[in-house]
């Protein structure tokens, strides 16, 4: 499958079972204090790697039915302690996009973002790519590490996932526009 593993990439990337991809995943995480806040989950350029009518017509189930409209869905986040706040799919420049807002009490449940006065920081694996952040990227022989002063309120960073204009995957917009 095309989607790599990140750590990053939680519950969304499990529901999709590997059949969907996408180009990146961006967070914007906003601290109301030291430990809790919202977060705004962007993933853009959402396409299917399907070879036949029958994957395809599971992909747009999990991403327009499971994952957008789904109680199930917001359920299994709640555990996790993730409260979503807003879920949507859009069009923009032709690509199909989403995002997912939601609240925590505990900044460890975003992605296993660490605090420790006076840092924030998440660890990377080292094939990982960081398109952008607004923290300092720090690499080791081991891993990257995205560690912001805790001055900083909105935690930002984005993550390369897939190369989807090459290949034949299966645009969505389409489908979105069915709905």
């Amino acid at each position: 499958m095309l989607i790599k593993k990140y750590s990053i990439l939680f519950s969304l990337i499990i529901l999709m079972q590997g059949c969907l991809v996408f180009q990146s995943v961006s967070y914007e995480v906003n601290l109301d204090d030291e430990k809790s806040g919202t977060v705004t989950m962007s993933v853009s350029n959402i396409r299917s790697d399907a070879v036949n009518t029958t994957e395809l017509e599971e992909d747009k189930k999990q991403l327009f039915q499971e994952l957008l409209k789904s109680d199930d869905f917001v359920r299994q986040m709640s555990e996790e302690g993730k409260f979503i706040l807003d879920r949507k799919l859009f069009i923009s420049e032709g690509k199909l996009n989403g995002t997912i807002k939601y609240s925590f009490d505990d900044v460890s449940k975003v992605e296993s973002i660490v605090y420790q006065e006076p840092f924030y920081f998440i660890t990377i694996p080292l094939e990982d790519s960081i398109v952008s952040t607004n923290g300092e990227i720090i690499v080791s022989d081991n891993h990257k590490r995205i560690m912001w002063d805790n001055s900083i309120r909105t935690l930002k960073f984005e993550m390369f996932s897939a190369d989807v204009e090459s290949g034949s995957l299966v645009e969505l917009t389409k489908f979105l526009e069915e709905e």
